[in-house]
């Protein structure tokens, strides 16, 4: 019978890695990743030496019927993501609805470790036993009614954004004057936490423009 091992990849700092991912990815027969380049700087580094597959966001039905004769064989598999733990704002949930659909036998094991979600969570200093996690926001459609639903919102909300609207997204939420801790590229050489209003953050980033680079957690009191 397979496993199919859902293995959480460094956020960042390559030592972020436990050793029970390491074994994992050493045992398996084959690693499927969102980008092939991406994995393989992290394989490379621990000196791990298996088959690679892509499953992404764009995955076309050739990539899943291969995935499907590897789980007939009764292969091992470990799915990654380019950082950070799969099924979290990435497509790993997709292949893990396939696999229960078709290959209800197979055993599904999560291999936890790094995500930028927690680890901001525990610097935040906020309570946070109760929460709301959005993921990334849409880019148009829906945008501004997920907005509203933070500035609304009764408990924190949690969420990511890109480089690319990070200073849009802090715009929209000035008028809401909540609290916000801003974590960018946690765990990298540049790792940031801003803590502030939206307003005020946001005169940082604009005095700052070399901050404004990298991938951004959000977590609005």
């Amino acid at each position: 019978m397979s496993t199919l091992y859902l293995v959480a990849t460094p956020i960042g700092n390559l030592e972020d890695f436990t050793y029970r991912a390491e074994n994992t990815l050493n045992q398996v027969d084959a690693i499927l990743a969102e980008d092939k380049r991406v994995s393989s700087k992290l394989l490379s580094h621990y000196k791990i030496k298996k088959p690679l597959l892509v499953w992404q966001q764009h995955s076309k039905e050739s990539d899943w019927q291969r995935i499907k004769s590897l789980l007939a064989e009764d292969k091992n598999l470990a799915l990654v993501t380019d950082a950070g733990t799969p099924g979290v704002s990435d497509p790993g949930g997709q292949l893990i609805a396939k696999v229960l659909e078709e290959f209800p036998e197979v055993d599904i094991v999560p291999i936890p470790g790094a995500s930028a979600l927690t680890a901001l969570m525990s610097v935040a200093g906020i309570a946070l036993d109760k929460f709301l996690f959005l993921g990334f926001l849409p880019h148009k459609k829906g945008r501004q009614t997920m907005l509203l639903e933070i500035k609304e919102s009764k408990i924190p909300v949690i969420f990511f954004e890109s480089v690319h609207r990070i200073l849009k997204t802090l715009d929209a939420l000035v008028d809401c004057d909540k609290q916000i801790i801003l974590g960018r590229e946690l765990t990298k050489q540049f790792e940031t936490i801003y803590r502030g209003t939206a307003k005020e953050i946001k005169e940082v980033l604009e005095k700052n423009p070399g901050q404004v680079k990298g991938e951004f957690v959000l977590i609005v009191k």
